[in-house]
């Protein structure tokens, strides 16, 4: 099942719960997927779906810290609580010695040994983890094996 089907089913089962944080939720991130659909002009696959919910997390991170700064704790709670629901959807990130064994296998392939094929390395690690890693993190462990 793909990941917008799977949303549709969750948003359902949110409804039938009267589950209203849950469905608002889902729905606010049913509606961005679905600008981005329009944006692009076909529909999004699940990596890019899984991007789509990652900008909801970082905009309700954004929103929690400014909630906090200016005192209402409420909004930030609130946020918080959304944070929860999308970061059930998103699949689990690569543990260290799975990201290793990618960026030892893209190594190999490509035959990169030094800084210079940094960007050809990290291109080809970016699109086998599949959004399950932060671009700061690979580049962290693509660096190091490199300047090894």
């Amino acid at each position: 099942m793909d990941m917008k089907t799977r949303l549709q089913q969750e948003l359902k089962a949110a409804m039938r719960n009267k589950d209203e944080r849950r469905k608002r939720t889902l729905r606010m991130v049913l509606s961005a997927i679905k600008l981005a659909e329009v944006e692009k002009g076909r529909p999004l696959q699940d990596e890019e779906v899984w991007s789509v919910i990652r900008k909801e997390i970082k905009a309700r991170q954004e929103t929690a810290e400014l909630a906090r700064q200016g005192g209402r704790e409420d909004i930030a709670r609130e946020a918080e609580a959304e944070i929860q629901i999308l970061e059930v959807l998103l699949p689990p990130p690569l543990t260290d010695e799975e990201l290793d064994a990618i960026i030892d296998q893209v190594l190999q392939e490509t035959g990169a040994s030094s800084m210079k094929d940094m960007g050809r390395v990290m291109k080809a690690v970016m699109e086998r983890v599949q959004g399950r890693a932060e671009g700061a993190r690979v580049s962290q462990r693509v660096r190091a094996k490199l300047a090894a």
